[in-house]
């Protein structure tokens, strides 16, 4: 699917929008084997760090609700140069989340902190994944790192 160019930076340079989809409020509590012991504080601690090295502005929200996710990216549609989202259980079943990515046209990537492809056979399967530039899996936290630098190297 052809993205737009955004190109449009801040005097915090490039615009991204990262996106936490439902349980994940539950990091370091949820299955530690499978997501690690890292709260979703610490994460997003993370995030910020890595972005303000690549010299990249951040806007983070979590929800358990697919509406809330939709809702984020259509209120910053004019704002993201890019998106990096971990939709979790949705990733596998999301029409509608998949369809206003879609719909945005920015640059998103696709995030998991286990290695989904390596897990349950449903949870190989992701509606959302043929409308990001990639799809990032099995790197714990530095998944979200990982997108970041996609990002912003295809913006340089």
């Amino acid at each position: 699917m052809a993205k737009r160019q955004r190109g449009r930076r801040s005097r915090h340079g490039l615009r991204i929008l990262v996106l936490h989809g439902p349980n994940l409020n539950l990091l370091g509590e949820r299955e530690p084997e499978i997501y690690g012991d890292m709260t979703l504080a610490e994460l997003n601690r993370r995030i910020k760090k890595h972005a303000a090295a690549i010299n990249c502005e951040l806007k983070i929200k979590q929800s358990n609700s697919e509406g809330a996710l939709i809702d984020c990216i259509h209120t910053h549609r004019k704002w993201a140069d890019g998106i990096v989202i971990n939709p979790a259980a949705y990733t596998h079943y999301s029409y509608a989340l998949r369809d206003a990515l879609a719909a945005v046209q920015i640059p998103t990537v696709e995030v998991h902190l286990s290695d989904i492809h390596k897990r349950e056979r449903f949870r190989r399967i992701s509606v959302i994944r043929e409308v990001c530039e990639t799809q990032i899996s099995g790197f714990r936290w530095e998944s979200y790192t990982k997108a970041l630098d996609l990002l912003a190297e295809r913006n340089r």
